[in-house]
């Protein structure tokens, strides 16, 4: 799961202002793939979390011992794993804000239910493109065994995948992927456009200011972290149901997939609520600080370049 860039507003003369719209879509998901970098490690450590075999003793007692181990076996690098397939990700996100940018420049406020609707369809339509981004990048996080054992190469997973099942073998955990997406979407802009929202009545009704432009970077910073918590939360075990799918290995779903409901009703027999909610703490707590830096990269790059 990944934080999005921060919204981006389009000038209504887009002839006139092109060149600042594209700026803003180029910082924007600049400082989103900075982000992306930063708080990898955290996601690797959440589905190793998430992807334990639930029938046996959990071989991790926690994100802190999850930490030591990996950097015991695999080092600096091993947190990284896989990092390459969420980059292209977030290249797609960057296409989809020039496209949108371009095709549907923006002329007035959307009401926040309009805004959250938006927010889900979006959802909706990106997890068909992530489903096989995220399929690679979790088999890429599993944990190797000892420090002698090779990982897994992305072009090799890719070939094996669709040699043992096919094209519509990438679409694994689709169905997770698109709850997580379409709920977690609309949690985020709902989310951000609330707390701006409360920001913008309070100015207004302590300050009587009436502007209705950008907020301070510190108010933008607070709302992202909220949107970045909402978006990660509220939907946490279907992203864990996912990754428990996408983990199994190619063998294992040659001789006959799991469905999402399987694997989210034995998970639940077997750990029950604490099971769809492993590594959830952690990955919360990542995405306030996260989304916040997102916000300020943004904006030390808008006023760097002027």
């Amino acid at each position: 799961m990944a934080v999005d860039a921060p919204p981006i507003s389009v000038p209504v003369d887009i002839h006139a202002h092109g060149a600042n719209a594209v700026k803003d879509i180029v910082f924007g998901s600049v400082a989103g793939i900075v982000g992306k970098v930063i708080e990898y490690p955290f996601d690797t450590v959440k589905v190793r979390l998430q992807s334990q075999p639930a029938e046996t003793h959990l071989r991790y007692h926690g994100p802190l011992d999850c930490f030591r181990q990996s950097y015991q076996i695999e080092g600096l690098q091993g947190f990284y794993r896989g990092i390459s397939a969420p980059l292209l990700g977030a290249a797609y996100r960057i296409a989809q804000n020039v496209l949108h940018a371009s095709l549907y420049p923006s002329t007035t406020s959307l009401p926040l239910p309009a805004l959250v609707a938006c927010g889900a369809a979006s959802g909706a339509f990106t997890s068909l493109a992530l489903t096989p981004i995220e399929l690679i990048k979790c088999q890429m996080q599993i944990p190797l065994q000892s420090s002698t054992s090779l990982a897994p190469r992305p072009l090799h997973l890719i070939t094996s995948v669709y040699r043992h099942y096919g094209l519509l073998g990438f679409w694994h955990g689709q169905l997770g992927t698109l709850i997580r997406e379409t709920g977690g979407s609309a949690a985020w802009f709902g989310a951000y456009e609330g707390v701006s929202l409360v920001f913008r009545t309070f100015s207004e009704s302590v300050r009587g200011d009436t502007q209705k432009g950008h907020l301070p970077v510190y108010q933008q910073m607070l709302a992202g972290a909220a949107a970045g918590m909402s978006y990660n939360f509220i939907f946490f075990p279907a992203d864990t149901i996912k990754s428990r799918m996408q983990t199994e290995s190619v063998g294992r779903v040659m001789g006959g997939r799991r469905t999402f409901a399987a694997v989210g009703r034995a998970l639940w027999q077997q750990q029950g609520i604490r099971g769809l909610y492993q590594g959830c703490g952690i990955t919360v707590a990542r995405s306030a600080p996260s989304s916040a830096f997102i916000f300020a990269v943004y904006e030390a790059l808008r006023k760097y370049a002027g």
